[in-house]
């Protein structure tokens, strides 16, 4: 498997691990009404209430810590883990084989069916049915009043059979995701090369238009020129003014079709150079922070930065406009930010309707490269545009 395919997968993983997280304050609440709304003989209510507090704290801390940051593949062992361990001891705690908390073995499973863990769900499943078991025996051996009948087998067939069935249902959900991400990756393939393939016929498109229309156009002004020296017709002068203006709009063509900064100083000094330029020709105020970077992806990211400073200069309005470029061991960042008048992000989906898929293409670009393209507007309130390439 691919480092890309790894990295969207653990990124399922870890939006799973999320949800389940949000999940688990509910199910606290639930077992701590237990208690008020059903009278529940609890064996050591002291003990209960403090392993109840203790495990509220603990997924609350739990959901915090996943909230702020991403989380590896031992998150969801390590958090369904200490599940088990807090269940079985709320369940000894409140009265073992006679507590009503016994049902909540069966949403153990259940939990961690999503979190693209077929191991992990098979485990727990069986840990359940196993704890299950265990405290219902050690109850019925420790107290005469507590039998072992029927039913607790019938409980332990069903606790194995949703094992059985939540691992199936986590085997058939990995199986999906890798099928999903695997054709994510062709995409990704295929973008690369036709991104690549765009750019070497648009420098030699731009080698064509240098080396034959361009220098045409400079041979013929230079003609016009000589003719301007030995006559006074305005004609001569009116066409040498038409090839100057041809000339300026040949190499502006050039230099949008293949920027000879990028190609020989990289992207750090493409950025800033046009940046520089779209600043003198808008107006506002321009803030850099261009850090040195490597040549991963230059050309996407320069083409994003492009097509955000021209939609800077055609519509934000902005006084101030912030460019910074950095590198992390983890990728290369891009920022935009602007202080101009904004938009409402959901008209991105109706402009691509209608035919403007700048930003929309540049989106897909970077996310086919395994990157972010994280965009935020409101109206009147500016525009900021954070993307980040890996620098595999």
């Amino acid at each position: 498997m691919t480092t890309y395919q790894e990295r969207v997968l653990a990124r399922f993983a870890t939006e799973a691990v999320l949800v389940t997280a949000v999940l688990r304050l509910p199910l606290v609440a639930l077992i701590a009404l237990l208690g008020t709304v059903v009278d529940v003989d609890h064996w050591e209510p002291g003990v209960f209430r403090g392993i109840l507090v203790a495990y509220g704290i603990a997924a609350t801390v739990w959901l915090v810590w996943t909230a702020r940051k991403p989380v590896g593949r031992w998150a969801g062992w390590a958090s369904t883990t200490v599940d088990l361990v807090a269940v079985i001891a709320l369940c000894a705690a409140s009265g073992g084989a006679t507590s009503y908390l016994l049902p909540v073995f069966f949403l153990l499973p259940v939990a961690v069916a999503f979190q693209y863990r077929p191991a992990l769900t098979a485990t727990l499943g069986a840990a359940s049915a196993i704890a299950y078991f265990s405290v219902y025996l050690f109850y019925a051996v420790r107290d005469d009043e507590v039998d072992l009948p029927n039913v607790v087998y019938l409980y332990l067939g069903f606790l194995l059979w949703l094992t059985v069935a939540t691992t199936g249902l986590s085997f058939v959900l990995v199986r999906r995701a890798q099928t999903v991400v695997g054709l994510l990756d062709v995409r990704r393939r295929l973008v690369i090369e036709a991104l690549a393939a765009e750019e070497n016929e648009r420098a030699r498109l731009a080698e064509d238009l240098h080396d034959g229309p361009l220098q045409n156009v400079l041979a013929a002004r230079f003609d016009v020129e000589e003719a301007r020296e030995r006559s006074d017709d305005p004609a001569l002068a009116a066409a040498e003014s038409a090839l100057r203006e041809t000339a300026v709009q040949l190499r502006s063509s050039v230099t949008s079709l293949h920027p000879q900064v990028l190609a020989q100083l990289g992207l750090s000094s493409a950025v800033a150079e046009l940046a520089e330029k779209m600043a003198a020709r808008s107006g506002y105020t321009l803030h850099v922070g261009i850090a040195d970077v490597s040549r991963t992806h230059e050309q996407i990211l320069y083409k994003v930065a492009r097509e955000l400073l021209v939609n800077i200069d055609k519509h934000a309005g902005a006084k101030n406009v912030t460019v910074s470029l950095r590198q992390s061991d983890s990728g290369v960042e891009l920022s935009v930010e602007d202080d101009g008048i904004g938009f409402d992000t959901d008209v991105l989906a109706a402009r691509v309707g209608e035919g403007h898929i700048g930003l929309a293409s540049h989106y897909l670009r970077i996310e086919s490269l395994g990157g972010t393209f994280d965009l935020t507007s409101d109206p009147g309130s500016g525009t900021s545009a954070r993307i980040r390439v890996p620098l595999d």
